[in-house]
């Protein structure tokens, strides 16, 4: 049974950190293009980091730039989003999603489309003081 599941999620104060998780089970998530988005409440869900298991490249969009950084460990087919100087805007539910390996549409076309074949449940991540 192929299988996304978040975790990680939770309460933070503003400036702080978490690392959330994305765990597969079913298929091998080194083969696939990853994807974290994010949805608050009223908003469309947008993508915020996605990654290329081909090609290497990496998106992240502005809002996220040079905070949340996207890695993957093979060996636990697991993803991670290392979220740093948390905002309260930053409040949302998480999603991890995985793609069929492609070089285009690119990882940007990816997130900004909201592509994905499989997608985990989400997780809640709530930055307030």
């Amino acid at each position: 049974q192929v299988q996304l599941v978040e975790s990680g999620g939770g309460l933070v104060q503003p400036g702080g950190s978490l690392r959330l998780s994305c765990a597969a089970s079913g298929f091998n998530l080194d083969y696939y293009d990853i994807g974290w988005f994010r949805q608050a409440p009223g908003k469309e869900r947008e993508g915020i980091s996605c990654t290329s298991s081909r090609s290497g490249n990496t998106y992240y969009a502005d809002s996220v730039k040079g905070r949340f950084t996207i890695s993957r460990d093979n060996a636990k087919n697991t993803v991670y989003l290392q979220m740093n100087s948390l905002k309260p805007e930053d409040t949302a539910v998480y999603y991890c999603a995985a793609r069929f390996p492609a070089l285009v549409p690119t990882v940007q076309s990816m997130c900004i489309n909201l592509m994905g074949n499989y997608w985990g449940q989400g997780t809640q991540v709530t930055v307030s003081s």
